[in-house]
Protein backbone atom coordinates (compact mmCIF):
# COMPACT_ATOMS: atom_id res chain seq x y z
CA UNK A 1 0.00 0.00 0.00
CA UNK A 2 1.45 3.41 -0.83
CA UNK A 3 2.19 5.44 1.63
CA UNK A 4 0.72 9.14 2.35
CA UNK A 5 3.44 11.34 2.14
CA UNK A 6 1.99 13.17 5.49
CA UNK A 7 1.64 9.76 7.18
CA UNK A 8 4.88 8.51 5.92
CA UNK A 9 7.70 8.54 8.69
CA UNK A 10 10.59 10.71 7.49
CA UNK A 11 13.34 10.46 9.59
CA UNK A 12 15.08 13.28 11.32
CA UNK A 13 18.17 13.76 9.98
CA UNK A 14 21.01 13.08 12.22
CA UNK A 15 22.10 16.08 14.94
CA UNK A 16 25.58 17.05 15.16
CA UNK A 17 27.45 16.72 18.95
CA UNK A 18 29.39 19.53 19.24
CA UNK A 19 31.70 18.85 21.86
CA UNK A 20 33.01 21.38 24.59
CA UNK A 21 36.09 22.67 24.58
CA UNK A 22 37.74 24.71 27.72
CA UNK A 23 39.03 28.14 26.68
CA UNK A 24 42.55 28.60 25.33
CA UNK A 25 45.32 28.90 28.12
CA UNK A 26 45.83 32.77 27.35
CA UNK A 27 41.74 33.95 27.55
CA UNK A 28 42.16 32.42 31.47
CA UNK A 29 45.31 34.11 31.91
CA UNK A 30 43.57 37.44 30.27
CA UNK A 31 40.51 36.70 32.79
CA UNK A 32 42.69 36.67 36.00
CA UNK A 33 44.21 39.64 35.05
CA UNK A 34 41.43 42.58 34.53
CA UNK A 35 40.65 44.57 37.36
CA UNK A 36 37.57 43.74 39.76
CA UNK A 37 34.92 45.63 39.34
CA UNK A 38 35.01 49.12 41.18
CA UNK A 39 32.62 49.68 44.26
CA UNK A 40 30.34 52.48 44.18
CA UNK A 41 31.51 55.51 45.56
CA UNK A 42 29.94 55.64 49.85
CA UNK A 43 29.24 59.35 50.10
CA UNK A 44 30.16 61.25 53.11
CA UNK A 45 26.69 60.82 54.80
CA UNK A 46 26.86 57.56 54.55
CA UNK A 47 29.96 56.88 56.56
CA UNK A 48 30.13 56.20 60.40
CA UNK A 49 30.93 59.08 62.67
CA UNK A 50 34.06 59.81 63.74
CA UNK A 51 34.74 59.42 67.33
CA UNK A 52 35.82 62.68 69.19
CA UNK A 53 39.90 62.68 69.60
CA UNK A 54 40.81 61.86 73.67
CA UNK A 55 42.68 64.28 75.30
CA UNK A 56 45.78 63.16 77.00
CA UNK A 57 47.64 65.81 79.39
CA UNK A 58 51.40 65.68 79.18
CA UNK A 59 53.68 64.06 81.06
CA UNK A 60 56.46 65.77 79.89
CA UNK A 61 58.43 67.72 82.74
CA UNK A 62 59.13 71.21 81.90
CA UNK A 63 61.43 73.43 83.74
CA UNK A 64 61.45 71.32 86.87
CA UNK A 65 57.49 70.78 86.92
CA UNK A 66 54.73 68.72 85.43
CA UNK A 67 52.45 70.52 82.99
CA UNK A 68 48.91 68.85 83.34
CA UNK A 69 47.07 71.72 81.92
CA UNK A 70 47.18 75.59 81.82
CA UNK A 71 44.97 75.57 85.41
CA UNK A 72 47.74 72.90 86.73
CA UNK A 73 50.49 74.04 85.55
CA UNK A 74 49.42 77.67 87.23
CA UNK A 75 48.65 75.72 90.18
CA UNK A 76 52.27 74.08 90.01
CA UNK A 77 53.73 77.45 89.86
CA UNK A 78 51.89 78.86 92.48
CA UNK A 79 53.11 75.30 94.70
CA UNK A 80 56.65 75.97 94.33
CA UNK A 81 56.66 79.76 94.96
CA UNK A 82 54.79 78.85 97.98
CA UNK A 83 57.75 76.34 98.67
CA UNK A 84 59.86 79.00 98.15
CA UNK A 85 58.47 80.97 100.69
CA UNK A 86 58.24 78.33 103.28
CA UNK A 87 61.83 77.73 102.76
CA UNK A 88 63.20 81.58 103.22
CA UNK A 89 61.30 81.72 106.18
CA UNK A 90 62.58 78.74 107.52
CA UNK A 91 65.93 79.67 107.11
CA UNK A 92 65.05 83.42 108.38
CA UNK A 93 63.65 81.46 111.52
CA UNK A 94 66.60 79.80 111.75
CA UNK A 95 69.39 82.96 111.75
CA UNK A 96 66.87 84.31 114.39
CA UNK A 97 67.54 80.98 116.02
CA UNK A 98 71.43 81.53 115.94
CA UNK A 99 71.42 84.94 116.68
CA UNK A 100 69.24 84.03 120.16
CA UNK A 101 71.65 81.41 121.47
CA UNK A 102 74.66 83.36 120.39
CA UNK A 103 73.45 85.93 123.23
CA UNK A 104 72.32 83.50 125.31
CA UNK A 105 75.96 81.90 125.63
CA UNK A 106 77.46 84.85 125.76
CA UNK A 107 75.88 85.78 128.62
CA UNK A 108 76.22 82.44 130.19
CA UNK A 109 79.92 83.01 129.89
CA UNK A 110 80.13 86.32 131.27
CA UNK A 111 77.84 84.95 133.87
CA UNK A 112 80.26 81.96 134.88
CA UNK A 113 77.27 79.86 134.50
CA UNK A 114 77.29 76.36 135.21
CA UNK A 115 75.51 73.91 132.03
CA UNK A 116 74.66 70.74 131.97
CA UNK A 117 75.23 69.57 128.17
CA UNK A 118 74.41 66.25 126.26
CA UNK A 119 77.53 64.98 124.61
CA UNK A 120 77.22 64.23 120.75
CA UNK A 121 80.09 62.68 119.29
CA UNK A 122 83.94 62.62 120.22
CA UNK A 123 87.15 62.70 117.89
CA UNK A 124 90.66 62.60 118.45
CA UNK A 125 90.76 66.32 120.04
CA UNK A 126 87.62 65.90 122.49
CA UNK A 127 84.26 66.18 122.96
CA UNK A 128 81.52 67.68 120.70
CA UNK A 129 78.43 69.27 122.70
CA UNK A 130 74.87 70.43 121.99
CA UNK A 131 73.92 74.04 123.04
CA UNK A 132 70.29 74.80 121.99
CA UNK A 133 70.91 74.65 118.43
CA UNK A 134 74.54 74.59 117.73
CA UNK A 135 77.59 72.63 118.78
CA UNK A 136 80.62 73.03 121.13
CA UNK A 137 83.76 72.02 121.86
CA UNK A 138 85.58 70.51 124.87
CA UNK A 139 89.26 69.65 123.66
CA UNK A 140 90.80 66.83 126.00
CA UNK A 141 93.10 69.28 127.88
CA UNK A 142 90.05 70.92 129.72
CA UNK A 143 88.04 67.65 130.49
CA UNK A 144 87.46 66.72 134.17
CA UNK A 145 90.74 64.51 135.26
CA UNK A 146 88.01 62.34 136.72
CA UNK A 147 87.20 60.24 133.32
CA UNK A 148 90.76 59.43 132.64
CA UNK A 149 91.62 58.46 136.47
CA UNK A 150 89.33 55.59 136.33
CA UNK A 151 91.67 53.77 133.90
CA UNK A 152 95.29 55.47 133.67
CA UNK A 153 96.35 53.42 131.33
CA UNK A 154 93.78 53.59 128.99
CA UNK A 155 94.02 56.01 126.03
CA UNK A 156 92.03 59.07 126.42
CA UNK A 157 90.48 58.80 122.96
CA UNK A 158 89.18 55.40 124.39
CA UNK A 159 87.73 57.54 127.71
CA UNK A 160 86.02 59.90 125.18
CA UNK A 161 84.18 57.67 123.42
CA UNK A 162 82.80 56.02 126.31
CA UNK A 163 81.10 59.31 127.23
CA UNK A 164 79.16 59.82 123.55
CA UNK A 165 75.15 60.07 125.21
CA UNK A 166 75.63 61.25 128.41
CA UNK A 167 75.89 64.90 130.00
CA UNK A 168 78.77 66.70 131.14
CA UNK A 169 78.60 69.76 133.05
CA UNK A 170 80.59 72.59 131.68
CA UNK A 171 81.43 76.30 131.38
CA UNK A 172 81.94 78.99 128.33
CA UNK A 173 85.42 79.59 128.02
CA UNK A 174 85.13 81.24 124.61
CA UNK A 175 81.98 82.22 122.26
CA UNK A 176 83.27 84.12 118.83
CA UNK A 177 80.22 84.30 116.95
CA UNK A 178 82.11 85.62 113.78
CA UNK A 179 84.34 82.49 113.55
CA UNK A 180 81.90 80.18 114.77
CA UNK A 181 83.84 79.64 117.61
CA UNK A 182 82.26 77.86 120.77
CA UNK A 183 84.38 76.21 123.63
CA UNK A 184 83.42 74.61 126.82
CA UNK A 185 85.74 73.61 130.06
CA UNK A 186 84.94 70.47 132.14
CA UNK A 187 87.91 71.74 134.40
CA UNK A 188 86.09 74.78 135.22
CA UNK A 189 83.07 73.81 136.11
CA UNK A 190 84.34 71.16 138.39
CA UNK A 191 86.65 73.98 139.89
CA UNK A 192 83.62 75.86 140.81
CA UNK A 193 81.69 73.09 142.37
CA UNK A 194 85.11 71.72 144.35
CA UNK A 195 87.57 73.83 144.63
CA UNK A 196 85.99 75.35 148.16
CA UNK A 197 86.60 72.31 150.02
CA UNK A 198 90.49 72.58 149.22
CA UNK A 199 92.32 73.87 152.14
CA UNK A 200 95.90 74.99 152.32
CA UNK A 201 97.52 71.87 154.73
CA UNK A 202 94.98 69.27 153.30
CA UNK A 203 96.35 65.95 152.42
CA UNK A 204 95.41 64.28 149.42
CA UNK A 205 95.91 61.15 147.45
CA UNK A 206 96.39 61.51 144.40
CA UNK A 207 97.42 59.80 140.86
CA UNK A 208 100.26 61.65 139.04
CA UNK A 209 99.39 62.85 135.46
CA UNK A 210 101.47 65.02 132.89
CA UNK A 211 105.19 65.45 133.82
CA UNK A 212 107.35 68.12 132.57
CA UNK A 213 111.14 69.76 133.30
CA UNK A 214 108.78 72.47 135.77
CA UNK A 215 106.97 69.85 138.14
CA UNK A 216 104.14 67.08 137.90
CA UNK A 217 100.55 67.63 137.59
CA UNK A 218 98.43 65.63 140.08
CA UNK A 219 95.08 64.69 140.37
CA UNK A 220 93.42 65.09 143.73
CA UNK A 221 90.77 61.94 144.96
CA UNK A 222 88.21 63.60 147.07
CA UNK A 223 85.72 62.37 149.46
CA UNK A 224 83.68 60.68 146.92
CA UNK A 225 86.24 58.78 145.64
CA UNK A 226 86.34 60.92 142.61
CA UNK A 227 89.58 63.10 140.75
CA UNK A 228 87.61 66.19 140.20
CA UNK A 229 90.68 68.65 140.86
CA UNK A 230 94.11 69.01 139.53
CA UNK A 231 96.94 70.60 141.81
CA UNK A 232 100.98 71.47 141.06
CA UNK A 233 103.88 69.73 142.22
CA UNK A 234 107.09 71.82 141.63
CA UNK A 235 110.21 70.47 141.03
CA UNK A 236 111.33 72.39 144.23
CA UNK A 237 108.75 70.74 146.18
CA UNK A 238 109.09 66.98 144.48
CA UNK A 239 111.68 66.20 146.71
CA UNK A 240 114.70 67.25 149.50
CA UNK A 241 116.85 65.79 147.41
CA UNK A 242 118.11 67.65 144.45
CA UNK A 243 115.71 67.15 141.14
CA UNK A 244 117.26 67.92 138.24
CA UNK A 245 114.88 66.07 136.36
CA UNK A 246 111.14 65.59 137.51
CA UNK A 247 111.14 62.45 135.54
CA UNK A 248 113.88 60.48 137.31
CA UNK A 249 111.52 60.71 140.51
CA UNK A 250 107.94 61.03 139.24
CA UNK A 251 105.91 59.15 135.85
CA UNK A 252 102.16 59.41 134.82
CA UNK A 253 99.88 57.06 136.53
CA UNK A 254 102.12 56.63 140.37
CA UNK A 255 100.48 56.90 143.47
CA UNK A 256 101.61 59.63 145.55
CA UNK A 257 100.27 60.98 148.66
CA UNK A 258 100.38 65.24 148.78
CA UNK A 259 99.83 67.85 151.14
CA UNK A 260 98.05 71.85 149.25
CA UNK A 261 100.44 74.51 150.09
CA UNK A 262 99.11 77.21 148.72
CA UNK A 263 95.47 77.79 146.67
CA UNK A 264 94.79 80.80 144.40
CA UNK A 265 91.13 80.70 143.26
CA UNK A 266 91.49 84.20 140.36
CA UNK A 267 93.65 81.75 138.82
CA UNK A 268 92.67 78.66 139.65
CA UNK A 269 95.85 77.00 140.94
CA UNK A 270 96.71 74.37 143.76
CA UNK A 271 99.84 74.29 144.62
CA UNK A 272 100.83 70.68 146.01
CA UNK A 273 104.15 69.32 147.59
CA UNK A 274 105.36 65.75 148.17
CA UNK A 275 108.21 66.29 150.21
CA UNK A 276 106.88 68.87 152.99
CA UNK A 277 105.53 65.32 154.02
CA UNK A 278 108.62 64.23 154.46
CA UNK A 279 111.69 64.46 156.90
CA UNK A 280 113.58 66.86 156.07
CA UNK A 281 117.63 64.90 156.31
CA UNK A 282 118.99 68.28 157.00
CA UNK A 283 117.06 68.72 160.34
CA UNK A 284 117.36 64.80 161.20
CA UNK A 285 121.46 65.19 160.73
CA UNK A 286 121.48 68.61 162.74
CA UNK A 287 119.13 67.18 165.51
CA UNK A 288 121.90 63.98 165.77
CA UNK A 289 125.13 66.25 165.71
CA UNK A 290 123.34 68.99 167.75
CA UNK A 291 121.74 67.06 170.37
CA UNK A 292 118.72 69.35 172.34
CA UNK A 293 120.78 70.65 175.21
CA UNK A 294 118.22 71.07 178.75
CA UNK A 295 118.15 73.81 180.98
Amino acid sequence: VPRSPSTATRSSPPQRVTAHRSPPAYEMLSASLKPPPSLPAISPSSRAPALPAASFPSLLPSRGRVRLSAAASEGATVSQEDAASVSAAFEEARLAQFAADWKAVRADKDQGKILTLPVLRSNTGGLILKYNSMQGFVPNPLLSPAHWCKDPKRPIQDVTKDLVGSSVSVKVVEANEAEKKLVFSEKDASWSMYSSQVKIGGIYDGIVGSVFHYGAFVHLRFPDGKYHLTGLVHISEVSWDLVQDVQDFLTEGDIVKVIVVNVDAEKSRIGLSIRQLEEDPLLETLDKIIPLVSC
